[in-house]
């Protein structure tokens, strides 16, 4: 699988959104270079202060809930006594990679956005919570800023374990605070009682680069892009079939707003497209070929953005093989503190693998079905209720498909795996019998 960056799709895009705006036209860019392109860093000299401008330009989180951030950082700055920020880069979901290319190619632009974060949000602790793949670069970043003085808080790198549920937000703070990487259910929220019990805001570390951007340019331009209800640009992660068969992995800035065709050029010639990830939606490509890239219209067929990512599924492959792994991942991964994720999403990823499988048992999707809609709002996060979207969404795309199996049949011409998944998940069906 090769992964690449790129500004943007499609040359009027970019000209009209000003792109790129969060990737540099040359990776990796150390301190000098970033302040060349940016100037210091605009701190406004007091809690609060930077709040209006966000409000303003709309800005929403990037790391999958669409959350309006002004609110995140207005309720941390009301509280009292001592407040935490955290810049999120735990990329825990497999088929994502905008985080570490962002963290690669602007480290710095990230943790001007923290340090402005924490100001606006009256913070005097900053933490970054990244993978282990990410710490080289922030640390040698870290170490740039320290010398030249342009930070006013020290920022702490906590390490997240290579787990699907470990950038959650509660999995996070409780992480951060000395426990396990798990999700926790129910109140209070992290920005009323977060890391160590401290009122704690949490941000995806592409919403901060967004944040910093905003300070330093305003409101208007950065509605300059994107569409009046989900101002901005966003950077997604695109999945396609390149030419020798091998799949193709774009990560991508584009405006809120672009058609998804302009994104994946070979959408028209694909079968399925996956909208937001492993807790996002199924879509059939001649349908998906004719939206845009925002929540507003996604909305209307049942997807959101999520993350951003976008997996055209080409019509070589077997869609039914692609969710039961998928979902054999998803039950896997799974913090198994509730009855739905410790019973329920095996006994729906059992369901999935028979049904990739030849001649499934007539009862098999209706038990899929049914299983999906008991795990929906019962678990003791949304876990249960991202993988029953994602198998529903399944077998509705790929109904065909499920027909075609019942006769023993399979319209895929090769096995070979699309999504990305780690080393050790099954990758057809004689692994799961």
């Amino acid at each position: 699988m090769t992964t690449m960056a790129e500004p943007a799709a499609g040359g009027a895009a970019r000209q009209a959104a000003g792109l790129p705006r969060l990737l540099p036209t040359a990776p990796g860019q150390d301190l000098r270079a970033h302040l060349a392109r940016h100037g210091p860093v605009p701190y406004r000299g007091g809690a609060g202060l930077l709040i209006p401008d966000v409000r303003a330009a709309g800005l929403t989180g990037r790391g999958g809930a669409a959350f309006p951030t002004h609110r995140k950082l207005a309720i941390v700055a009301a509280a009292r006594g001592r407040k935490v920020v955290v810049g999120n880069g735990a990329e825990s979901e497999p088929a994502s990679r905008k985080d570490a290319v962002l963290l690669r190619d602007a480290p710095h632009l990230v943790l001007d956005g923290l340090q402005l974060a924490a100001e606006a949000a009256g913070a005097a602790e900053a933490v970054l919570y990244l993978h282990r793949g990410e710490h080289r670069a922030l640390l040698r970043a870290l170490a740039e800023r320290h010398a030249a003085g342009v930070d006013r808080l020290p920022v702490a790198v906590a390490e997240a374990p290579p787990r699907f549920l470990a950038g959650q937000e509660t999995a996070l703070v409780s992480r951060i605070g000395g426990g396990p990487a798990l999700p926790t259910f129910g109140l209070p929220r992290v920005s009323q009682r977060g890391v160590a019990g401290a009122p704690t805001c949490v941000q995806n570390v592409e919403t901060l680069a967004h944040l910093a951007l905003i300070a330093r340019y305003g409101p208007r331009w950065f509605r300059a892009a994107g569409t009046a209800a989900e101002p901005g640009t966003m950077l997604t992660t695109t999945y396609e079939a390149a030419a020798d068969g091998e799949t193709r992995c774009l990560v991508a800035e584009a405006p809120i707003g672009t058609p998804l065709a302009d994104l994946l050029p070979g959408l028209a010639g694909a079968q399925a497209l996956l909208v937001g990830g492993f807790h996002g939606t199924w879509l059939p490509a001649h349908r998906a070929a004719a939206l845009t890239l925002d929540n507003e219209t996604l909305g209307r067929h049942g997807a959101a953005l999520g993350a951003g990512v976008l997996a055209a599924l080409p019509d070589d492959r077997c869609g039914l093989t692609e969710a039961a792994r998928v979902t054999w991942y998803l039950a896997a991964e799974s913090a198994g503190q509730c009855g739905p994720c410790l019973n329920g999403l095996p006994r729906i990823a059992a369901a999935m693998a028979e049904l990739a499988g030849p001649r499934p048992r007539g009862n098999t999707r209706r038990d899929a079905e049914r299983w999906a809609g008991l795990v929906t709002g019962r678990g003791a996060c949304h876990h249960p209720d991202g993988t029953a979207r994602f198998v529903r969404s399944a077998l509705v795309t790929f109904g065909p498909e499920l027909s075609r199996h019942s006769r023993g049949q399979c319209s895929a011409r090769g096995r070979r795996p699309f999504l990305p998944l780690p080393d050790g998940v099954p990758t057809t069906d004689d692994d799961w019998m």
